[in-house]
């Protein structure tokens, strides 16, 4: 079932990844547009940043009545109607970022709870969270925990590697994968211009085009067959580039053994025998994800809508998903206000200090 889930979801959600830029001067058509925005979010050098994630529905249905599968439904009970925001300031000089992340999750363990967190060019702060049933001593909670990527990878033997928090590389490479995968796929078959008045934009969001991409239950076999056979190839030459390696500390080799593998006759012939049998176990209501761009070509809010279902008659399981997603940018390459600041005094500890009142703890 897993296999099967990654299968169906691959070409779903990597390609929706990529889909979030912005567009030319000009209203372009619709896949021009997307493309040239990949390279225009280099352009961000700071902003605001709103996203969300909720998930609608959530249920599976199952023939086997185990104790695995009464765990499943209490997680699936437990995840149905959860949301997952994340509200984001950043800049790049001088690096600072700030974020808070809020999970809710519904049903019978209902809960709450939110992590602030403060990144530098040097530093992370996470503001430690109270989260209900976890044994968080009250001394700690609510206190920034410090940490120091150098000291951390010293402690692990490692070098710590600067370029791989080098925003701009990371936006570049961003900008190229973006724009090879886009470049894969048929305009006339997966793309579309939308009326913005015909989106629901949030208040205060002006958009001079919408683009949609799409995938469907008619096209979902050939979307995934040019992700895997098409794009991720050339994906892996380009991560194969020097400045992409040294950022991510990847070897040549492993690459190079990656792409072997990928285009050998036994993966095609497995990959093939999947996509073949694709339309046995998936099922698309719904998939399609909205790019607004604003008069100054900026990607100012993007949002996804999924609803598929998933099946696996030798297991007897049909699972469904109905998700949305929304993303929004504000503020760019303005003068940003930062509420949380960088911690500093007493409301800072190391994480030295974190184990040793966890560690406290048992003399209770």
């Amino acid at each position: 079932m897993i296999k099967k889930w990654g299968l169906s979801a691959a070409a779903l959600l990597l390609t929706a990844a990529v889909i979030l830029p912005g567009c030319g001067t000009k209203q372009e058509a619709p896949k021009e547009a997307l493309k040239s925005a990949a390279a225009k979010v280099t352009d961000m050098s700071s902003y605001e940043m709103k996203s969300k994630v909720t998930i609608n529905n959530l249920t599976m249905e199952t023939t086997n009545d185990t104790e695995a599968a009464a765990t499943t439904g209490m997680v699936l009970n437990m995840l149905k109607d959860a949301d997952l925001s994340l509200d984001m300031v950043y800049q790049a000089e001088p690096m600072q970022t700030e974020m808070t992340m809020v999970l809710n999750l519904k049903g019978d363990f209902a809960m709450s709870f939110n992590i602030p967190m403060v990144m530098t060019a040097d530093k992370l702060y996470v503001k430690v969270p109270s989260i209900p049933f976890l044994p968080i001593p009250e001394t700690v909670v609510g206190k920034f925990v410090e940490l120091d990527p150098r000291e951390l990878a010293a402690e692990q033997g490692q070098e710590w590697n600067p370029e791989a928090v080098d925003t701009e590389k990371v936006s570049k490479l961003f900008n190229e994968v973006s724009s090879t995968v886009l470049g894969e796929y048929d305009e006339e078959k997966y793309f579309n211009d939308v009326k913005p008045e015909d989106v629901n934009l949030p208040e205060g969001v002006e958009a001079k085009q919408v683009v949609q991409f799409q995938v469907t239950n008619d096209n979902v076999k050939e979307a995934l067959t040019i992700l895997v056979n098409n794009a991720l190839p050339k994906i892996i030459d380009i991560l194969d580039k020097e400045e992409y390696r040294t950022m991510l500390e990847i070897d040549s080799a492993d690459l190079a053994k990656a792409k072997e593998e990928l285009q050998s006759s036994e993966a095609r012939a497995e990959f093939d025998k999947g996509v073949a049998d694709l339309n046995n176990y998936l099922t698309i209501n719904q998939f399609y994800m909205n790019t607004a761009l604003n008069k100054d070509d900026f990607p100012v809010y993007q949002d996804m809508i999924m609803d598929i279902k998933v099946n696996d008659p030798e297991l007897g399981e049909n699972v469904g998903l109905a998700l949305t997603a929304t993303n929004q940018y504000s503020k760019i390459n303005e003068e940003q206000t930062f509420n949380i600041g960088i911690p500093q005094g007493d409301e800072v500890i190391t994480i030295e200090e974190l184990q040793q009142q966890f560690g406290g703890m048992s003399t209770y």
